[in-house]
């Protein structure tokens, strides 16, 4: 799974990415610092498998990962190519979901590309550039289907799905949404009124419509992403996470009429942060008077945004998380490991964590009775420590 920071140039971008990864993407004080894309792999933070590490004497522990990846900064104009801005584009495209830094710190010395700090101007900004390019998508898209709609009742339904969202993105609203809003055209009315309404998409409730929900991810709009906004603050704002500052409350109230969520992070706090061992680590947290650093934060958040949880797997050798979307059985968890286990899936034995903990070993927790065998329709939850049994 992959997510894209973005944000106007000199927001703080390159910064938080060079915190998350410790990298050391180029950042700078002048715009397109980043050009081509730095990619990273970032562990989740999980005390669980270090504890089970603890538990089994292991040779090695293997967190979950997500990756992120720096995009150069956004400028207006951006869909019509300003400031390389087609690549940028192309690149936020191939992310499942975007973590959008936007300022919220004055500072005389680190130059703003508009002059001044407005947070809900640059959200704006960047917003309407993901709007304009999904609007030139859908308009390549209604001109290939339309070729074939005249005797393809399939097409022509599809071409007037593809007219309807068009039309919301040139109103300037998201197409941000829940990913059941393309359902069906006859709904396509009631959709618009509840947008009118001034409330998003993703609350809109319809009956399940597969066509039309397998043909809007197919068009992997921009602006369909879910989306953290990320509010960089100075020093000063993090004891009370931002409460005191007038353009956090502005990027609070905007994410909030999108249905999008917010997090606040000094990166510059963080990239110092990334430097220190644990304990130091601790000890600069306690002095600036919060209890964890914005970066485990926003792992979390986003391990959350993108629907996902972990479940572990634990021996001598190895204790490991591994990350599955909410809702897969077992089967499908098991192929996360190999292909093999799930091909030649039998039985999965799975106890909670904590049961497993609590007992002490999985032969005490079998000998409870807590630990279930479960077969193919099992929906594996978080925190499930499984080991599965299979024959190829």
């Amino acid at each position: 799974m992959k997510l894209g920071i973005v944000g106007l140039p000199n927001v703080g971008k390159s910064t938080l990415f060079n915190s998350l990864t410790k990298a050391g993407a180029l950042s700078a004080n002048y715009p397109f610092a980043t050009i081509d894309p730095n990619v990273g792999i970032v562990s989740v933070p999980d005390e669980r498998i270090v504890k089970l590490g603890e538990l089994y004497h292991t040779k090695k522990v293997t967190p979950a990962t997500i990756e992120f990846v720096d995009i150069a900064g956004l400028v207006k104009g951006a869909s019509k190519g300003e400031g390389l801005g087609n690549q940028f584009l192309a690149n936020i495209r191939e992310v499942d979901a975007i973590v959008h830094v936007v300022r919220c710190f004055e500072d005389t010395n680190i130059i703003h590309v508009d002059g001044s700090i407005d947070p809900a101007r640059d959200i704006e900004t960047i917003n309407l550039e993901l709007i304009f390019s999904d609007i030139e998508i859908l308009e390549r898209r209604i001109a290939k289907q339309s070729k074939g709609a005249f005797n393809n009742k399939d097409l022509a339904k599809e071409v007037e799905l593809l007219k309807a969202i068009k039309a919301h993105l040139e109103d300037g609203k998201l197409a941000r949404m829940d990913k059941t809003l393309a359902k069906e055209l006859e709904l396509v009315e009631a959709i618009k009124a509840h947008l009118e309404a001034g409330k998003m998409a993703r609350s809109f409730e319809v009956p399940d419509d597969e066509d039309a929900e397998i043909w809007f991810r197919g068009y992997n709009l921009l602006t369909a992403k879910p989306t953290i906004y990320a509010a960089n603050v100075a020093e000063d704002d993090l004891a009370d996470d931002g409460a005191s500052n007038p353009h956090v409350a502005k990027v609070r109230e905007m994410a909030k009429e999108e249905g999008a969520e917010v997090f606040v992070i000094c990166a510059q706090i963080e990239q110092e942060l990334a430097e220190l061992d644990e304990d130091e680590k601790k000890e600069y947290l306690d002095d600036l008077g919060v209890t964890s650093s914005g970066l485990d934060k926003l792992v979390a958040a986003s391990y959350s945004l993108l629907g996902l949880i972990s479940f572990l797997t634990a021996g001598e050798d190895e204790c490991r998380a591994w990350t599955i979307r909410k809702g897969t059985k077992a089967p499908q968890a098991a192929g996360k490991i190999h292909t093999d286990f799930e091909r030649g899936f039998i039985k999965a034995e799975v106890v909670n964590y904590q049961d497993l903990l609590d007992n002490g070993s999985l032969a005490a927790a079998r000998e409870k009775g807590i630990v279930g065998m479960e077969g193919k329709e099992y929906v594996v939850k978080d925190g499930d420590v499984i080991l599965f049994r299979f024959n190829v």
